[in-house]
């Protein structure tokens, strides 16, 4: 790789941070505020994406922005690595601010140009976190990344929110302490904190158990971000975020940044030789295997949609992780892969969620049955993303999963592959229900058999009674709650929508789900559209990885920490 010196990575960050002030300027013109935000999440895209073509042939953009210690420098670097976490961010960003725009408003949430703003502030956060040259710099913006995101974890400001967010704090600075820590070590063990690829020399002659300490400290630092039991348990807790937050904030940038971390320490500070050699690789990757799988099995066990997918997205943090781990060129590159995979697959499965909230103000899985007539669209993106979780061919989960599984058998290390084969099962066993009552169940009968009568089996009409009766437990009393403007499970909702179910709060309405068509009917497009893209994403990844660039990067990223180019 050859640096030349560029302001554009600075330039990223700096578009993204500064468009903070005119969105807080434009708080009295929404339209305005709106659109401050797709300009700056465009501007910051266009500015990373400009940095591919040259990065894939060797050169790296480097801006040095002064001296944070003695010896130590500011410094962005668009390497390979960095820009492949910075492309995902960057992209999901502006298809979330449309999302957002149509689910706000949706709502009528209160608030909004605080969270518009500090969405910003978070992205510009991520963009510091994937460009950082070195672990000082990375310590700084994944701390800062902390502080922008706090006020939309507690964006609802419910008690239920602000502990949240308590929690969200307290973990994710004790991990920062660490990463300060495992920093201190590095440093005072090489003289550097710089990333190279295939490790810092230094550490090859550092004292064994101090090199091994600081492994610990930084990884399990980063460890907490990327949700590694037992770190986890802020993340299904920080799911009363609104939904953007959770899907781009809580599966794409905050948790990405733990499990990029990750990937810098293994690959740019240790180096794959190393870390096997000193016996890291195998107890990190155990710990992966065991989040993976226990994470999988408590997700099956929520009705609460968007917990599901939060215990999912611990999951599937882990196979990140685990491919890293096992420290095989094939299953780096299946690792790596997977980060824009889950992030493309796991932001459809958010944005249907905030979907079914925002129309039918539904959340519990258990009151879903049948409808996928009220939502096809939605309903058929949240099937195939979830296939794509599962391993199924042509979406990108698959393609991320192929090579896990490759590189582990060629790693001799096939444990992991059973490890992974069980996960894949477990990842049906706890999405297949939520599209099967979708569209195979009637509203109340859900917890019957499958019947034969529909050749793909399941019951496809409405059996409801047109009035509640007395004991069905139906709830008839709902609209807009003039005290409740924050509410995450019972939100004011918008007159404009003129929505014929605003009466009432979760579930299917009396007679059953309104069919709708299979033409955008079901919602607005600011919301169906982001829907259908991250999904469009999700297939192209799986249909032509190399293609959607994600593939050749990680491949050139691999290439520089192993010397084997898998391609």
């Amino acid at each position: 790789m050859t640096d030349i010196a560029s302001l554009r990575p600075a330039l990223a960050v700096a578009v993204a941070a500064v468009a903070v002030v005119p969105i807080l300027a434009s708080a009295r013109r929404p339209d305005v505020r709106e659109g401050w935000t797709v300009l700056a999440a465009g501007g910051a895209f266009a500015l990373v994406a400009s940095m591919l073509p040259a990065a894939l042939d060797g050169t790296v953009r480097v801006s040095h922005l002064g001296t944070l210690v003695a010896g130590v420098d500011l410094s962005l670097r668009a390497d390979p690595l960095g820009l492949l976490f910075a492309t995902v961010a960057s992209l999901l960003w502006l298809v979330t601010s449309f999302y957002s725009i149509g689910y706000m408003r949706g709502l009528d949430e209160g608030d909004q140009t605080r969270y518009f703003a500090a969405f910003a502030a978070s992205v510009a956060a991520a963009l510091g976190v994937a460009f950082a040259a070195n672990l000082v710099t990375l310590f700084v913006f994944y701390e800062l990344l902390t502080v922008a995101t706090y006020p939309l974890v507690t964006h609802d400001e419910t008690a239920e929110a602000r502990a949240a967010g308590r929690k969200y704090l307290a973990y994710t600075f004790g991990g920062g302490v660490a990463v300060l820590a495992g920093t201190i070590l590095v440093a005072t063990m090489t003289g550097t904190t710089g990333f190279t690829a295939g490790g810092i020399a230094g550490l090859v002659d550092a004292d064994p158990v101090l090199a091994r300490a600081a492994f610990v400290l930084l990884i399990g630092g980063f460890g907490v971000k990327a949700a590694l039991m037992p770190l986890h348990s802020w993340l299904p807790d920080a799911m009363v975020a609104p939904t953007p937050v959770s899907g781009l904030l809580h599966a794409v940038a905050v948790v990405k940044s733990g499990v990029f971390g990750i990937a810098r320490v293994v690959l740019d500070v240790y180096g794959v030789d190393l870390t096997g050699a000193l016996g890291l690789g195998l107890p990190l990757a155990v710990v992966a295997a065991a989040t993976l799988t226990l994470a999988s099995v408590i997700a099956l066990r929520q009705d609460n949609l968007k917990r599901r997918l939060a215990f999912s997205t611990v999951s599937q943090l882990s196979y990140i992780v685990l491919g890293i781990a096992i420290l095989d060129p094939t299953s780096i590159v299946g690792g790596l892969l997977h980060i824009p995979a889950h992030a493309f697959m796991k932001l459809t499965l958010f944005f249907t969620a905030g979907a079914i909230h925002v129309e039918t103000h539904t959340d519990d899985i258990s009151d879903m049955a049948g409808i996928g007539k009220r939502m096809p669209l939605t309903m058929l993106a949240f099937g195939v993303a979830a296939a794509g979780m599962a391993g199924i061919p042509l979406v990108a989960g698959f393609v991320s999963k192929w090579y896990l599984l490759i590189g582990s058998v060629s790693a001799e290390q096939s444990v992991f592959a059973v490890v992974l084969l069980v996960s894949g099962v477990l990842n049906i066993a706890y999405f297949w229900p939520v599209f099967y009552q979708a569209f195979f169940e009637a509203e109340d009968e859900h917890d019957a058999k499958p019947l034969v009568e529909f050749p793909l089996g399941g019951e496809t009409r409405s059996i409801l009674p047109e009035t509640p009766s007395p004991d069905s437990g139906a709830v008839t009393d709902g609209g807009h709650d003039d005290h409740d403007d924050h509410g995450h499970d019972e939100h004011g909702y918008d007159d404009a929508h003129d929505d014929a179910h605003d009466d009432h709060h979760g579930g299917p309405p009396a007679g059953g789900w309104e069919r709708r068509g299979w033409l955008g009917g079901e919602s607005t497009w600011f919301i169906l559209g982001p829907i259908l893209a991250a999904m469009t994403g999700a297939v192209l990844i799986g249909v032509i990885p190399e293609t959607a660039v994600f593939l050749r990067l990680v491949d050139v990223v691999v290439e520089g920490a192993t010397g084997v180019s898998v391609l």
